[in-house]
């Protein structure tokens, strides 16, 4: 779990562990905040699916139980992402299907850039590395022409 202690003094700098960055005080407030590696987790999911190219998360088999989650109502928005949370550094795996015929380069470094962006943003903590693995690649229409040829010969 993500940690940020806060012990500020009134009126002078207190120091945020884990975003590194200062904040002024001006009363005596002393506290904790506990960052759970689950939230982390959807924050990298919810920035991977945004970007451009990326048709879905996860393998084949997460992805089959994202469907059923999806159809009762219980969107995974960690599925496909792994996490490793320290006091200071957050690292991220990402699993993706990316569209066909995107450069899967370009949408990994993508999805690198928004992960790590995020993570930052919204978690404040510093990002050291964003692996992308590129699963599967989803090609629209493939399905549509196997429901097709799957009624022509019923008819």
């Amino acid at each position: 779990m993500a940690n940020t202690t806060t012990t500020p003094t009134p009126g002078t700098l207190a120091a945020t562990t884990a975003t590194g960055s200062a904040a002024r005080s001006t009363g005596s407030t002393t506290g904790k905040t506990v960052i759970d590696d689950t939230v982390v987790s959807k924050v990298a999911g919810i920035a991977a699916r945004e970007v451009n190219g990326v048709h879905g998360l996860g393998g084949g088999a997460a992805r089959a139980i994202g469907a059923l989650r999806d159809a009762i109502g219980q969107r995974d928005l960690s599925q496909g992402v792994k996490v490793e949370v320290g006091e200071k550094q957050v690292a991220a795996d990402i699993t993706i299907v990316a569209e066909y015929p995107v450069p899967l380069q370009q949408v990994a470094e993508g999805v690198r850039s928004s992960v790590a962006r995020a993570l930052e943003q919204i978690v404040g903590m510093e990002v050291a590395e964003v692996n992308v693995t590129v699963q599967d690649v989803f090609i629209p229409g493939d399905d549509d022409e196997d429901d097709d040829k799957k009624e022509a010969r019923v008819a």
